[in-house]
Formats: C-alpha cells, structure tokens, sequence
C-alpha cells in the first residue's frame, strides 16, 4: 500500500488499487462542474488525458496547482486535462468562476469515489481521510498509462516541468 505524509509528520495510506506507468488505465466516471453535473470519462478514450489529482480546491496549493495547470498545460496541443478532488460540482464551480479557470475540466469524485478507489488515491486515514492524494496521471492514446506522479507530501506542489513534459510526450 501506498502512503503520503501531511505537514511531514502524518503518514497516511492510500488505498484502492494501485496504478502504474504502463498499467491500462481504469476507465471511470467523473462530474464535471461545466457543464454542471455532465458525466467525464477518465480513461479508455483514444485521447491524451492528463489528469491532475488534488485533495481540495479550497486549500492554497490545490488553488494554486489549479491556476498553473490551467495556464500551462491546456496549451499543450492535443491533450485533454481534467482535474479531479472530492469537492462537490458546485463549490468546484464557484471555484472555477472566482479563479478564471476556464481552459481545463475540473471534476468531482463525490458519488462513488470510483477514481480515487481505481487508481488508489483515496486517503484511507490521516487528517484528509476520504479526500483524494495530490497526483497527477498522464494516459495515452493506447489507454495506458504514460506518466505517474504522487506527489509526496500532501501540502507540496507537483513537478509541473515533469508534468507538462510526458503530456507533450505522449501528444507528440
């Protein structure tokens, strides 16, 4: 089993099924906040996804996260970038609309947690329990995973470069 720390002093473990680079990567269902409560589909298309995992977009460095990727990787030509909390659709919404976030789809994993649970990124215990790690995934055209990163310490921001980096590689 996977683990992540908070503040660096909390271990908690990750549970569902672990995904790796080279895995198939689970077809799921997300809810997009715009179109409000439209059904988003992670996985098994033949597009380039890179899905950006966070715990909350009401924390300083999911907000922050969010405002970068959505500046820099939307312009990658070729690549559909979704990202995924635990947030409910509406306070996403009121999120993207105060935050000008407007190039990538940001989406919810409240109903089932079908995405946290398919690629092991739900938070079993710790402070966060039942909200999702920071990650991000790339998939490529063939379905599988392309990229992973888990971003260790929950209150860290991920390699951006790195991120950005496979997602062109994998568009290319």
């Amino acid at each position: 089993m996977a683990t992540v720390t908070f503040k660096n002093d909390t271990t908690c473990n990750l549970a569902g099924t672990e995904v790796n680079v080279g895995d198939v990567a689970p077809k799921v269902t997300v809810v997009n906040c715009n179109p409000m409560l439209q059904d988003e589909q992670i996985g098994g298309s033949d597009k380039v996804q890179m899905v950006v995992v966070v715990p909350s977009l009401d924390t300083p460095v999911c907000d922050a996260e969010t405002r970068r990727f959505n500046t820099e990787a939307s312009s990658i030509d070729g690549v559909e970038v979704l990202t995924v909390s635990m947030d409910l659709p509406f306070a996403a919404a009121k999120f993207c609309s105060t935050a000008g976030i407007d190039n990538l789809k940001v989406c919810s994993d409240f109903r089932n947690k079908d995405f946290a649970n398919a690629y092991g990124m739900l938070l079993a215990d710790g402070p966060l329990a039942g909200v999702t790690a920071r990650a991000i995934f790339v998939i490529g055209k063939d379905g599988k995973v392309a990229y992973k990163q888990l971003v260790p310490e929950i209150t860290q921001e991920p390699d951006y470069a790195e991120a950005i980096a496979a997602a062109k590689t994998a568009a290319a």
